[in-house]
C-alpha cells in the first residue's frame, strides 16, 4: 500500500491511522481558518468572564495574567486535536485531562461538570456563529458534523451527560447559559485584563465584535452594544484579503507582540507542535 500526501497517516506495513476529524469536514475550513479562530475567541471571552465557575481562572492565575497569549495557546491545542489523526487527538485529549486533575488535585476540588460542559459548548456555538459572521450560515448537515466532532472530543475529555444530538445540544446550551452565567468582580477584573493588554481602541473593538457575535442572554448581561453597522464591514474583509491587504489589517489590530501568533493560526499540517501549555477549560 502506497500513502500518499493528503492522506490518512500511514503506518509501518501500509496500515492507516484514521484522521479524527474528515480532511473535507467543515469543522477543518473553520479551525483551519485564523480570522474565524480568532472570532470564536473573542466570543468565549466574553462568555468565559461570565461563567459561575471563572474562580477556577483565577486560582491558576494563568489565563487573568495573559489572557492573549492563553487564547492562542487554546487556539494550538485545539488545531492540534482537529487536525491530527484518532491516535495524536487521543493523546492531546489525554494531555489536556491532565491539566485539569493536575489543577483540581492543586484546589483540592473538582472542576464541575457543567462547567467543562460550558466550555465545549461555548467553542461548538462560537465555531458557529464565528463562521456565519465571516462567511455564511451552516447548514443543517454541517451543523451535525460541528457537535459531532466536538461531542467526541467531550467524550475523549470525559465529560458526562452530553446530548447526543445537535438539537438536543441547542437545547442544553440555553440551559446551561441561563443557569451557569452570572457577571461578577471575576467578570470585571478579566474585562480589565483584555483592556490592559489590548490597549484601549483594540478593546473597544473587542467589545463592539463581541456584541455582534455572543447570545442575547450574554450581550444582555455585558451590557454590549449589537453594533450593527460592524457587520457590513465585516462582510467586506474577505474581499480586502483578496485584495492582499490582510497583513495590514493583521498589523494594525493585533498588538506586534502577538502578531506572529496570529499569522500562525492558518492551519498548516506539518506546523502544528502542541504546546507546553494549555488550559481549554475555566481552570
Amino acid at each position: 500500500m502506497i500513502c500518499r500526501r493528503g492522506t490518512p497517516k500511514c503506518l509501518r506495513g501500509g496500515s492507516t491511522v484514521a484522521d479524527f476529524v474528515q480532511r473535507d469536514s467543515i469543522v477543518r475550513r473553520i479551525w483551519g481558518d485564523g480570522d474565524i479562530v480568532l472570532l470564536v475567541f473573542a466570543g468565549s471571552a466574553a462568555e468565559f468572564a461570565l461563567n459561575r465557575a471563572v474562580d477556577w481562572l483565577f486560582f491558576t492565575g494563568k489565563l487573568p495574567a495573559d489572557p492573549i497569549g492563553r487564547l492562542f495557546s487554546t487556539a494550538a491545542y485545539a488545531q492540534q486535536i482537529v487536525f491530527a489523526d484518532t491516535q495524536t487527538a487521543t493523546r492531546a485529549l489525554d494531555r489536556i485531562r491532565a491539566v485539569h486533575q493536575a489543577v483540581e488535585r492543586q484546589r483540592g476540588q473538582n472542576i464541575p461538570d457543567w462547567a467543562h460542559r460550558d466550555v465545549l459548548y461555548m467553542l461548538i456555538d462560537y465555531s458557529e456563529r464565528a463562521h456565519e459572521t465571516l462567511a455564511r450560515p451552516l447548514n443543517a448537515e454541517e451543523q451535525r458534523e460541528l457537535y459531532d466532532v466536538f461531542r467526541r472530543v467531550g467524550v475523549g475529555l470525559g465529560i458526562p451527560d452530553l446530548p447526543e444530538t445537535y438539537a438536543e445540544w441547542k437545547e442544553d446550551r440555553e440551559r446551561h447559559l441561563r443557569r451557569d452565567l452570572v457577571r461578577g468582580e471575576g467578570t470585571d477584573a478579566l474585562y480589565a485584563q483584555y483592556r490592559k493588554h489590548l490597549g484601549p481602541w483594540r478593546h473597544h473593538l473587542l467589545l463592539r465584535i463581541q456584541g455582534l457575535l455572543t447570545p442575547d442572554h450574554v450581550r444582555g448581561l455585558l451590557r454590549l452594544k449589537r453594533a450593527a453597522w460592524l457587520r457590513p464591514l465585516i462582510r467586506l474583509y474577505p474581499v480586502l484579503v483578496r485584495a492582499g491587504l490582510r497583513s495590514m489589517i493583521q498589523r494594525a489590530l493585533m498588538p506586534s507582540a502577538h502578531l506572529a501568533a496570529v499569522r500562525g493560526l492558518d492551519h498548516r499540517p506539518e506546523r502544528a507542535p502542541m504546546p507546553r501549555h494549555a488550559e481549554q477549560v475555566p481552570a
